[in-house]
């Protein structure tokens, strides 16, 4: 028996697009927004993003409905080095429906497995309508 239930398959179109990104050369913040297509039971594209701050990534979102966001930003250390980390993020806020939250639960690990992303070592899961999302980050920031 499987030890996770798939609900949604991912776009193929989709797992091209977040390959290509994950080894992206640009030096800007990014990020890749993904929605479910209820009717086809598919994970697909709703919209790509360059040189996006998260606040604005934040208020692109819908208040009440669950998005997968991958995200990739411009990180300087302590000592000077810049890294792009990539950051998975599940956005499910407070009251989206029952079965949209059931749906994209269930289908997060079928993307994270298919889109490659299981050597991303940030992913966040938020609620709220990611207010507490650049709280999360700072924090990881501050533990980096």
């Amino acid at each position: 028996m499987s030890s996770s239930l798939v609900v949604c398959e991912v776009d193929e179109s989709l797992k091209e697009k977040l390959k290509k990104f994950r080894f992206r050369k640009e030096t800007n913040n990014a990020a890749i927004l993904m929605k479910i297509d209820m009717k086809r039971q598919l994970v697909i594209l709703e919209e790509e993003y360059e040189d996006i701050s998260m606040e604005d990534l934040r208020n692109e979102l819908p208040e009440r409905q669950p998005r997968f966001i991958v995200y990739s930003y411009k990180y300087v250390h302590a000592d000077g080095r810049v890294s792009y980390p990539l950051c998975f993020i599940f956005s499910s806020p407070m009251g989206c429906k029952p079965e949209q939250q059931m749906m994209y639960a269930g289908s997060k690990n079928r993307l994270v497995q298919s889109a490659d992303l299981t050597k991303v070592n940030n992913d966040f899961q938020c609620g709220c309508m990611l207010r507490e999302l650049s709280h999360i980050m700072v924090g990881f920031k501050l533990t980096t």
